[in-house]
């Protein structure tokens, strides 16, 4: 029997894809669990529409990114905070810190999405990553300076 699985099922396949199961598992477990419906030409049309969407959404979300990413190439932040004599930050810059002055700029970036091996300690210039999508990173150049 042909079933459309609407969720992940481990050891048949994962949501959306049409699969061959035997006629008691789909209709004594799959279909009673809700996990997929039967292959009707009703339902691989809906299926079919799903996945155009889901690539069409896709494909605007790595169009946003990818300007996201030129935009932020082109970027260069500087940040003034508190420095003792010899250019140690007290405490330091967090992904937070830098999230929250590309805000300010008018550039929303998440925190989890800026890359810092460790927070930054001391004055000086900075290469920063951004992962912007997953395939997708940028790097800006950050300025620190002390008041």
């Amino acid at each position: 029997m042909q079933v459309v699985l609407l969720k992940d099922v481990k050891g048949s396949g994962k949501k959306g894809e049409i699969v061959n199961v035997s006629d008691g598992y789909a209709r004594n477990f799959l279909l009673k669990q809700g996990l997929a419906k039967e292959a009707t030409s009703a339902a691989l049309n809906e299926n079919k529409q799903q996945k155009e969407a889901m690539a069409y959404h896709k494909s605007v979300e790595i169009k946003e990114a990818k300007e996201l990413a030129a935009l932020l190439k082109t970027k260069t932040l500087c940040l003034t905070v508190k420095a003792g004599e010899n250019g140690k930050i007290f405490g330091g810059i967090t992904s937070q810190e830098i999230s929250n002055a590309l805000s300010k700029e008018g550039i929303n970036l998440d925190k989890k999405k800026i890359v810092l091996p460790s927070p930054i300690k001391s004055v000086g210039n900075y290469t920063i990553t951004a992962k912007v999508y997953p395939e997708i990173s940028a790097n800006f150049t950050l300025i620190v300076e002390a008041e």
